[in-house]
């Protein structure tokens, strides 16, 4: 036989080795995908567990402290407090954005972050990590807002009179319709936020409000707010 001959001979086994190489190798991939993209799945499904674990005890913990601590009733710097505002700027670092919202909706309807009868918040919010949340609406008068992120956070029609959110970054933030009278804006920057029809009153010394939009907002829109006491 000639070297064409054996040449001839070699070339189906050879084929079929290296179709079966690529045959394995794309079954290897594949296999190796699907076990990446089921890790993946874990991790994520982990990482919500965790998150709403850490809400409800965050949940369980507060009521705690009203119910048998009598948060609401506490005094200024007093431990309650002090535990109850650690507890709640810890949570809201660990947790996503709709949780975020979550937890927000929790302490405004608790009375706990804006000034009620003219006394001081029961928690103040100074760096907290509230970016992308949504606070439309919301009553956050007389909160204490000083170094928080609330970049991008929809605070369209939110009451912040007399609202602390000096140093604060509201860099993007929807501020559309919002109250800001007598808030204490020095240092904050609203850079690109939307301050369409907001009241600003005469306090924004010091806050930075270049290369804002100023979008309109219908009258028929206009929130009517209390001035708090």
């Amino acid at each position: 036989m000639t070297v064409r001959d054996w040449l001839d001979l070699l070339v189906v086994p050879l084929a079929l080795v290296v179709i079966s190489f690529l045959f394995t190798t794309q079954q290897d991939q594949r296999q190796q995908m699907i076990e990446n993209q089921r890790a993946e799945a874990e991790r994520e499904l982990a990482n919500q567990r965790a998150q709403d674990e850490a809400l409800q005890a965050y949940l369980s913990q507060m009521s705690t402290l009203m119910l048998e601590k009598h948060l609401r009733d506490s005094k200024v710097d007093s431990e309650v407090r002090t535990l109850a505002r650690a507890r709640t700027l810890t949570v809201i670092r660990r947790v996503d954005t709709s949780r975020k919202d979550e937890i927000m909706q929790f302490l405004l309807e608790a009375d706990l972050v804006h000034r009620v009868g003219g006394s001081a918040p029961v928690i103040e919010l100074g760096g907290a990590a509230l970016g992308d949340t949504s606070l439309f609406g919301a009553d956050l008068s007389g909160a204490n807002l000083s170094s928080a992120n609330l970049s991008s956070a929809n605070l369209s029609y939110a009451n912040l009179s007399y609202a602390n959110p000096s140093e604060a970054d509201l860099r993007g933030a929807d501020l559309l319709g919002a109250n800001l009278i007598s808030a204490n804006l020095s240092v904050a920057s609203l850079l690109s936020a939307n301050l369409g029809g907001t009241t600003l009153g005469d306090n924004p010394s010091g806050a930075d409000l270049r290369e804002r939009p100023t979008s309109e907002m219908p009258t028929s829109q206009m929130p009517t707010w209390s001035v708090p006491t």
